[in-house]
């Protein structure tokens, strides 16, 4: 069969990857798309929506069950672990077919099958009938990322499960270990805590979250203590084994040897880029620590093709996916495209209390060399927290003491994920402290804690 020629393939229609073919047809180009799963990638389909609708369940779960902290009454409690999951599949589908839509809103040819590259500009397709060739003027590879595991250790989607397995099995287990305390770990010993789950999590680093702020990270182990998770930081795992009995892990504890049996594990440990059966290895594109190497306009070692998400290297984060994708289509279309500031991508998890954050965090500030002054305002000092009954948490800010120049946000609290935005916007427009204190805020809201932690780094408190 003839290959058929478009000015954009993109391989992989994860938020990078959609994103990308979006605004390329926007900009006037014939666009095609190719995807294994569904429409949406890992990210929709298996990833941040389906957990973040499970991630909600468990908030209301919480919350059902702290009702008579608002004066009501409610009978016994049950909560349905499967109706969870369910739930959190329809919400992904829902999602997935938008992204149909969108397609074909914009006129975006799918390629429903497995692709692979034979030339910078040439993807075949490996379909359910056959194989169909794909030749464009450009291409975009946006493939994503997928679990890692720890050296020695097979993760089987029954008893030793990553994140995608976990979205998959609608029983949960009495009791789960999970190796990992990062965004992934944290969120998921949440939801499963919510459920009556026993859970363990294993952190090798010295401290859970440990990306973040040490502040953020202190006080989310002091509130998941309090909620009955068991949390090892300073854990290296040794050995995971399965037997009639569950799983066992054998790690060492801050240098003392530990075992756990559990019934199920989960391995938070990480992702790594999906490269395997893409052919880069085969064209020779430059890699950089398993990652494809990328120039700012996210164009790789070889002229027409291009990678974004996380094929392209750390935050591995959606909303930078997104970012990346447009970069990458409105330079094929010829526009000056304004590349990723790093150093200003939100970091998001959606445990509870949820965590945010961007730039840097107080002890990279002082490593760096700069004169710094802190903000911080609790939110049990906040009146719209009490009325909502959300008081766990905080807004730390990070500051130039010289110029007042915003260097870091970390929020710990409800909603801190929609909080982190304002300091997003601020940093973009370079806006300093006096800007941000000499906005009028709301009152009463959650946003108050940003205006209120900003006076403090000025010496200027009001409310504390």
């Amino acid at each position: 069969m003839a290959a058929q020629k478009f000015d954009l393939a993109v391989v992989g229609t994860g938020p990078g990857g959609y994103v990308a073919a979006i605004r390329a047809s926007q900009l006037g180009l014939k666009v095609a798309v190719v995807e294994e799963d569904r429409p949406g990638g890992v990210c929709l389909n298996w990833g941040c929506i389906p957990t973040k609708a499970l991630l909600r369940n468990a908030e209301v779960l919480d919350l059902v069950q702290r009702a008579q902290e608002f004066g009501i009454s409610v009978g016994p409690v049950k909560a349905d672990y499967a109706q969870a999951i369910a739930r959190s599949r329809k919400v992904a589908d829902r999602l997935s077919k938008g992204i149909e839509f969108l397609f074909k809103k914009n006129k975006i040819t799918l390629f429903p099958g497995r692709g692979r590259l034979t030339a910078p500009t040439q993807v075949v397709v490996k379909t359910a009938s056959g194989e169909e060739t794909i030749e464009a003027k450009h291409v975009i590879v946006a493939t994503g990322s997928e679990p890692k595991s720890l050296p020695g250790v097979t993760i089987d989607e029954k008893r030793i499960i990553s994140s995608t397995g976990a979205l998959k099995i609608d029983q949960a287990p009495a009791s789960l270990l999970i190796i990992g305390a990062g965004a992934v770990g944290v969120e998921f010993a949440d939801v499963y805590a919510a459920y009556g789950v026993k859970v363990t999590l294993l952190e090798a680093l010295p401290r859970v979250v440990p990306v973040e702020d040490e502040e953020v990270s202190t006080h989310l182990n002091r509130l998941f203590t309090k909620r009955g998770i068991e949390i090892k930081t300073g854990a290296k795992v040794s050995a995971v084994t399965m037997d009639a009995k569950g799983v066992t892990v054998n790690a060492a504890v801050d240098g003392k040897a530990e075992q756990f049996t559990v019934d199920q594990v989960l391995m938070a440990v990480g992702r790594q880029a999906k490269t395997e059966g893409l052919g880069l290895e085969a064209l020779g594109v430059a890699m950089e620590k398993g990652f494809v190497k990328v120039t700012p306009q996210m164009g790789t070692s070889l002229p027409g093709l291009y990678a974004i998400g996380d094929l392209a290297g750390p935050p591995l984060l959606a909303h930078k996916a997104m970012a990346e994708g447009v970069v990458a289509a409105e330079t094929i279309a010829g526009r000056k495209a304004r590349p990723v500031d790093y150093g200003n991508v939100p970091s998001c998890t959606y445990c509870r209390p949820q965590i945010a954050s961007l730039g840097l965090t107080e002890t990279q500030a002082r490593e760096r060399g700069h004169a710094i002054s802190v903000g911080r305002f609790p939110f049990q000092a906040s009146g719209k927290a009490l009325a909502l009954g959300e008081t766990d948490g905080f807004v730390k800010v990070v500051a130039d003491k010289t110029t007042g120049e915003i260097l870091g946000a970390h929020i710990l609290g409800a909603e801190a994920t929609e909080l982190i935005h304002e300091f997003a916007i601020g940093r973009t427009v370079e806006a300093t402290l006096e800007e941000i204190i000499h906005t009028v805020h709301a009152h009463p809201t959650m946003s108050e804690a940003s205006l209120e932690a900003s006076l403090g780094a000025l010496g200027q408190a009001i409310h504390i």
